[in-house]
């Protein structure tokens, strides 16, 4: 079966500075890759590759078998099929939480109102946010802001997630409900590309992991591999500064 995605030497650098390169690697439906690696490493820049949100130097991307990093490929068709999430919540203050969930499912996708908000409230219901539809964002917590986010880029049905540090800019006693979520996404089958520094997380999600060190992929393959017994150097001293850290 064809991979949902699949990125073959990808190259990428800002002016003189070269922030990715010969990167490769797919993934197959229902399965999550997660990155990991220090901040710089390229991440962040990777997923927004995958989104088109950044044009790419080198080397090609595939989704669903097209070629989506051709000039000739409109990107707005491409994300109607990707749902993308930062660690920044980015929801529509002036919306409130179910005026922001229906948004891209009745402008974008042309879904009649009432189906949208349907379809919306059943996902609210399921994420425990039910009673903060009609809530303004400032009025949630941080963790709660990015469960929206998250159901926000689901509600539009993507064949592909790409969720990018999702839990950096929370409190660390919200970042469970938040990864609690996507563990539901995982077991639902959901198809995604994830970046983050919670290692534990990452073990217990990923189906693959690719450890990204300045700009390359090091060493890629299941998490038991990757992180219980890494044979790369810069893996083994990323891994022993996050033990340090009390992030494993």
């Amino acid at each position: 079966m064809k991979p949902v995605l699949e990125v073959r030497n990808l190259r990428k650098s800002f002016s003189s500075e070269l922030v990715l390169e010969s990167i490769s690697f797919s993934v197959a439906e229902h399965t999550a890759t997660v990155f990991i690696g220090a901040s710089g490493s390229g991440k962040s820049t990777l997923l927004r590759c995958i989104n088109l949100l950044e044009q790419i130097d080198d080397g090609v991307i595939e989704f669903e078998g097209i070629d989506i990093s051709s000039t000739n490929v409109n990107p707005d068709e491409v994300r109607k099929k990707q749902g993308i999430v930062f660690q920044s919540f980015n929801l529509f203050p002036h919306m409130t939480v179910l005026e922001n969930v229906i948004l891209a499912p009745t402008r974008v996708q042309q879904l009649k109102r009432d189906e949208a908000i349907e379809s919306a409230m059943k996902l609210l219901d399921r994420f425990g946010l039910r009673d903060k539809a009609d809530e303004f964002p400032d009025r949630l917590s941080g963790g709660q802001q990015q469960r929206v986010a998250i159901i926000r880029s689901i509600a539009r049905k993507p064949r592909l997630l790409l969720l990018d540090e999702i839990t950096s800019a929370l409190d660390p006693v919200l970042v469970n409900e938040v990864l609690s979520t996507v563990r539901d996404l995982k077991e639902d089958g959901m198809t995604m590309v994830i970046a983050t520094h919670e290692m534990g997380f990452a073990k217990q999600i990923a189906d693959e992991i690719c450890f990204l060190y300045e700009g390359r992929i090091i060493e890629s393959g299941r998490p038991e591999a990757v992180l219980g017994a890494p044979y790369a150097v810069e893996t083994q001293e990323y891994l022993k500064k996050v033990h340090m850290a009390g992030r494993l």
